[in-house]
């Protein structure tokens, strides 16, 4: 999930090395006032209980090889590999489809195209396999690279994690079930930004909805600066990519 801030602070802990991540916004545009998509976690995790988050985690190993539909802005590439020690094409492409493969984890929806018809080798044993199965390519042009953030140093647990954005009609599939009151996420909600504004939200995730209310006012366009967020000498400062 949207794992950047976290009160699981320990002033003795040995500064963890962040773990790469991505995260993805579902907007829906078609009204007066862009909604967003937002999940309540489940009261019992430990992690973050009953608050509101955009589906999202880390890369994991078939967000490598998976198959897709078109390819990332070049803006957007761009800005992935900056300030990174060994920025590479395929890192950026994994972070993407990692959020694609979360967001359908944990909501039930499969962003993508059914233009192309089914991809026919899907990493076995992966949450990619159900992509096949509903003739879904992931596609990496509907994704708009937003943010970043990395979690401060003396937490449990840190994350260098890549925001994306992607319209609601770039759902191109729905599994139903997947929430419910036994899932990590209990409920789903279209929201308005000042709507999401008010929930129970980690602290980053309000600081993104700013950014992103900002973003679409001024046209929602692939070559508009991505913002990052770190810390830098004990501050928490905002860089643009």
């Amino acid at each position: 999930m949207d794992r950047l801030v976290s009160a699981e602070t320990n002033p003795t802990l040995p500064t963890l090395r962040p773990v790469d991540a991505a995260t993805l916004i579902i907007i829906d545009r078609k009204g007066k006032r862009p909604k967003v998509l937002m999940g309540k976690r489940h009261e019992g995790l430990k992690f973050m209980p009953g608050k509101f988050v955009f589906p999202g985690g880390r890369i994991e190993a078939g967000d490598r090889s998976m198959t897709v539909a078109g390819a990332l802005h070049p803006r957007a590439e761009r800005a992935l590999m900056g300030r990174i020690a060994r920025p590479s094409a395929q890192r950026s492409r994994a972070l993407a489809l990692a959020a694609i493969r979360e967001t359908f984890e944990e909501t039930g929806l499969l962003l993508g195209t059914k233009d192309y018809g089914a991809p026919e080798s899907p990493p076995a044993g992966t949450p990619w396999v159900a992509f096949q199965e509903h003739g879904v390519f992931p596609d990496l042009e509907a994704l708009h690279f937003i943010g970043r953030a990395i979690t401060p140093p003396k937490r449990v647990r840190r994350f260098d994690t890549r925001f994306f954005a992607a319209d609601r009609t770039s759902i191109a599939a729905e599994v139903e079930g997947v929430v419910g009151p036994e899932a990590e996420l209990v409920e789903l909600a279209w929201v308005t930004i000042a709507q999401a504004k008010a929930l129970d939200l980690p602290p980053i995730t309000t600081v993104i909805l700013g950014e992103l209310e900002a973003r679409i006012a001024a046209g929602f366009t692939h070559e508009l600066p991505v913002p990052f967020f770190h810390q830098q000498r004990g501050r928490f400062v905002r860089e643009l990519l």
